[in-house]
This record gives structure tokens, sequence and C-alpha cells, in this order.
């Protein structure tokens, strides 16, 4: 396939330019390894969308943009970002999306840590939205503070379905594991894919990634929420191994049923972690600092405390089918530290001006054999 140059440089304001004739680029949001991000307006029904664009014309990256929008169409929920359009322009596919003005989490977490109030609050919104995209037979893969965006109101949406995929199960995602989750994973799967510092261990490992390996990303980011920082920093190989090794910390003086609930889901075990519905109604039922501070003294309750129902739940949550070998484990690390990893494509560069974040895209990785002077570039 021939593809036309541009006839604008997409690191410019750009004006000239309005793709398939219909959206006018106005300006460049963010950058990545095959699309960039732009603020535009839709000519035909005046109004301000997100337009991305794949910057290669080749089967591979079509076949790319396809997936992509196609998962994307399937999807309708407020806590999401929403597909409108898709098509070829000049060669170059594109897909159109709702444009969200606010910022991301990952620069909001730059200034402070959130509230355990305000981590509940998130927490309910996005596990309400992987619930969502699970029962449509999808697996996100690369949940994590840069693909949060917070609108004006600071209500979060998930975005960036680059490296999503279906997983393979006809079972109800909502009641058990997937089929195969957690375990090795079948020839010519893709290996790595994510973001190291998120990764699920069966993920880092390159095994069937499910539903459940979006709960453990989910809770990781979580916690840095709460805390301020990332759980496992660093190079991407060491932050893939550090989660082998240890399990996350939980930061002093959490509400004792919010801690129970963010160590089952990091779990180890794919299938000693809840999934994202019970997820969304374990942290709504959480009683927040908020709410404790507003509720009168209680002296002498006359029933079963309102968590009760809560605490069994979350103890069941909690139960792991059985301890972890030390040996298997070593065999995991081992294996893994005879991998490296390398950062392709991250759109959530700086906004241009004052402008705000908007839709940054796919980060994965790749494995390769390690071998002298290679330096792993670090996880965004």
């Amino acid at each position: 396939m021939q593809v036309r140059p541009w006839r604008v440089q997409p690191d410019s304001r750009l004006t000239a330019h309005a793709v398939a004739g219909r959206y006018r680029l106005d300006g460049l949001l963010g950058r990545g390894g095959v699309a960039d991000v732009y603020e535009a307006v839709d000519l035909r029904l005046r109004r301000p969308v997100a337009v991305k664009v794949f910057r290669c014309g080749d089967t591979r990256t079509e076949e790319h943009c396809d997936g992509e929008g196609r998962l994307l169409a399937q999807l309708q929920h407020p806590g999401l970002v929403t597909l409108f359009d898709s098509g070829r322009d000049e060669g170059r596919p594109f897909l159109v999306m709702e444009l969200v003005r606010g910022t991301t989490l990952r620069r909001r977490l730059a200034r402070s840590a959130l509230s355990v109030t305000e981590t509940c609050r998130m927490g309910v919104a996005l596990s309400s939205a992987l619930a969502h995209v699970h029962g449509k037979g999808i697996v996100h893969r690369d949940v994590k503070p840069s693909n949060i965006l917070l609108d004006r109101t600071d209500t979060p949406r998930l975005t960036d379905f680059g490296i999503s995929r279906r997983f393979t199960t006809a079972a109800d995602p909502t009641a058990a594991p997937a089929e195969g989750e957690g375990g090795p994973a079948a020839d010519g799967e893709d290996i790595l894919m994510g973001t190291a510092s998120y990764m699920a261990p069966e993920q880092a490992l390159g095994w069937t990634t499910g539903p459940r390996a979006d709960v453990y990303s989910l809770g990781l980011v979580l916690l840095e929420a709460l805390k301020g920082e990332r759980e496992y920093d660093g190079q991407p190989l060491e932050a893939a191994l550090a989660r082998l090794h240890r399990p996350p910390t939980l930061p002093d003086g959490l509400p004792p049923d919010l801690g129970k609930l963010l160590k089952a889901m990091t779990a180890h075990e794919a299938a000693d972690r809840p999934d994202a519905r019970a997820c969304q109604k374990a942290l709504a039922a959480l009683p927040t600092p908020d709410a404790r501070e507003a509720a009168p003294p209680v002296t002498a309750p006359a029933g079963p405390a309102p968590s009760s129902d809560l605490r069994r739940r979350l103890s069941t949550l909690t139960k792991t089918r059985s301890p972890r070998r030390p040996g298997r484990l070593l065999a995991k690390s081992a294996a893994l530290a005879a991998l490296g990893v390398t950062l392709t494509g991250s759109i959530g560069a700086a906004p241009i001006g004052s402008r705000s974040d908007v839709h940054p895209s796919t980060s994965r990785l790749t494995t390769h054999q390690i071998h002298d002077g290679a330096r792993p570039s670090k996880a965004d």
C-alpha cells in the first residue's frame, strides 16, 4: 500500500489538515511508538473530539488499529472513553474518540497522594469499568495511572486498549478465573505485553493473561494513589522481578477492610484474587474516614456491625488455596531473569502549552536476550 506523506508535521499546531475531510486537527496531545493523538473538531457535528492517527500504513498497523476499534466499539460505560468513528486517511488508520478534558492520574499523583476517600471513590468507578470490559470478554492488560484520565470533576476514565485482547474462555468471568488464566501461554501468544511496574505475576512471566491480571494492576494503582509512589519501581526487568519475590507493602493507618481487599487484589495467584465486580462492591461498602467522622457515636450496637457482611466477604477473598512453594518461585524468577525487556510506544507526552492530557496510548514490553550493554528504558 502506498502511503502519501502528511502535508503537516505531527509536532506542530495543526490547522491545515482535516482527517477524512471531517476532523480538523487543532493540536498534538501526545505521541507514542505507533500513533499520535490530537485534539480535533468534528466539522460535521461541530463538537470537539480526540483523533488517534497511526503513523505507519502497513498491514500490521492496520490490523492493530482495526482490532482496537472493534474492541472499543463493544464498550459503552461512563468509566471508559467512547469510540465515535474509525477509518483511513491518506493510507493511515485513525480512531475518533470522546475528548476528555482534564489530566491523567499519573500527573495528579505527581502532586500528592490521594486520601482514602478519594482512592475508594476512584476504585469503585474503575472496577465498575473493568467489570464491564471483562463482561464483554476483553482483558485490558495495561491498567496504569497514565492510562487513567481524570476529567474536570475528577471522574476517572480508563483508556488505551492498544494491547487489549479477548480472553479465551466460555466461562462467566465474574464466577471463576478464566480457563488457563495464570498458566503457561499457548504458542504464539504475546509475551510480556504491558508495563513492568503494573504487571500481574503471570503477565510478567508471559503466561496466559485473564481478567484477574487487570484486578492485580488496579490494586497496584490504588496502592500508588494512597502512597504517592510506585510499589514496584526501577528498570523494567527489576520491576517485573520484584513482584515475584515480595508482596506489595501496605501503608500504615489503612482501614483494616481496605487493607484486606488490597491484599486480595494483589494476591500472587490469579485464582486467589476477586473479580472486578466483587472489588467494586467491596470498595463501595467500605466505611471511609469521612463517613466515620460524620456518623454519630454509638456505644452499644443493637445488632451486627454494618460491615460484618463485608468482613465475611473479604475473609473469603483473602483465603489462599495453597501456599506457594519456594522452589517454584525460584524457577519462575530464573526464567524471567533470562529475559531482557524494552519499552516501545508510549503516548503520554507533556501537554502542549497549557493543554490537559487526553488519551495517552500504549506502552508494551517485548523480550530479548540480555547482552552486554543492554539498558532497558524505564517503565511508564
